[in-house]
């Protein structure tokens, strides 16, 4: 069961340039940022191919408390993703940065499974589970989690391979303690989740699950 479920929710990712050009006519020495210095707080690794274009966060002065949310829009309603920033900071930084850039609007969860493991994973514009940003950051994990209804945990292909997948828990799922958790979502948007899952899936995936019969669309992710 453990296996297979490390299995199920392996990613792929890419990356893309992140060097703006100086602007036409203008002095670098009074346009250029400074450089910064001092140890990072998160490294986000380049691995190219990005699903779409986009820029990796920084890796320096990433926030460390506080709570943010977000809202996932999709064809059956709201999904209100509640993130702890002292928890995950690397993890949170990631996800909002891609979301700010409309990362994952107009796209398509690929995969759900609701035997033995009860997960929408989302996150991929390609549609097909293989899609990432461009780069990877590391695991955000303490050993005890557990993936109970209304636990949004970043999607894998190993340790240390987080990148723009993420699944939502909406029934509790006993999966090894592989995967970060950096959300949360309410009743409500639970119930959003199962509304689509209602519908099953087409028993593509070879571990298990496949593409959702639903449209399972994302059509934003914005600030609430």
């Amino acid at each position: 069961m453990a296996a297979a479920a490390a299995l199920a929710l392996t990613t792929a990712c890419g990356t893309t340039p992140t060097t703006d050009p100086l602007a036409s006519g203008k002095d670098a020495t009074a346009t250029a940022s400074p450089t910064p210095t001092g140890p990072k707080d998160c490294e986000f690794v380049d691995t190219g191919d990005p699903a779409r274009p986009v820029k990796p966060p920084s890796e320096y002065g990433v926030p460390k408390t506080g709570t943010v949310r977000y809202v996932m829009k999709t064809n059956e309603g709201d999904v209100t993703l509640t993130m702890d920033r002292s928890k995950t900071p690397c993890t949170v930084a990631s996800f909002t940065s891609l979301a700010d850039q409309g990362f994952f609007d107009k796209t398509t969860c690929p995969r759900m499974v609701d035997k033995g493991m009860f997960i929408l994973q989302c996150g991929d514009p390609t549609g097909t589970t293989s899609g990432g940003p461009g780069y990877t950051f590391a695991d955000e994990l303490t050993g005890k989690e557990q993936y109970k209804a209304g636990t949004v945990a970043m999607a894998n292909s190993g340790p240390n391979t987080n990148g723009s997948q993420f699944f939502l828990v909406f029934g509790d799922s006993p999966l090894q303690p592989n995967y970060t958790i950096f959300a949360t979502m309410d009743a409500g948007s639970v119930a959003v989740v199962k509304k689509i899952a209602a519908d099953g899936d087409d028993g593509s995936n070879p571990y298990g699950g496949g593409k959702p019969k639903n449209p399972a669309q994302i059509i934003s992710v914005k600030p609430a």
